[in-house]
């Protein structure tokens, strides 16, 4: 079993930034491909960013290219998540997913949330 924690998410002007990390409990975090969703009230959760186990395999959202990276540490087993000129439609809760060696879409494990506010 792996357990996601989240951290970072908070209130935010529009144009701002947030850092966004979350850490993995286990031994074999570079065996894990990870990602990052997103949900707002009455909609799907929605994929925003992955990265493969060796973080040279990155995708993202159509809406969040240029302004989003995301990154990790393997050995902190922690994955980040810089978001930079943020906007309101980017409010959300976000989570944190985790896939075993590939990522398919359809991880295996989620954290809890995190909530980012974009005020304008």
């Amino acid at each position: 079993q792996v357990m996601l924690v989240e951290s970072g998410g908070g209130l935010v002007q529009a144009g701002g930034s947030l850092r966004l990390s979350c850490a993995a409990s286990t031994r074999t975090f570079s065996n894990l491909a990870m990602g990052w969703f997103r949900q707002t009230p009455g909609k799907e959760r929605e994929f925003v960013a992955s990265i493969s186990r060796g973080g040279d395999t990155l995708r993202y959202l159509d809406s969040v290219k240029g302004r989003f990276t995301i990154s990790r540490d393997n050995a902190k087993n922690t994955v980040y998540f810089q978001m930079n000129s943020l906007k309101p439609e980017d409010t959300a809760v976000y989570y944190c997913a985790a896939d075993l060696l590939v990522w398919d879409g359809s991880p295996t494990y989620w954290g809890q949330g995190t909530r980012v506010t974009v005020s304008s």
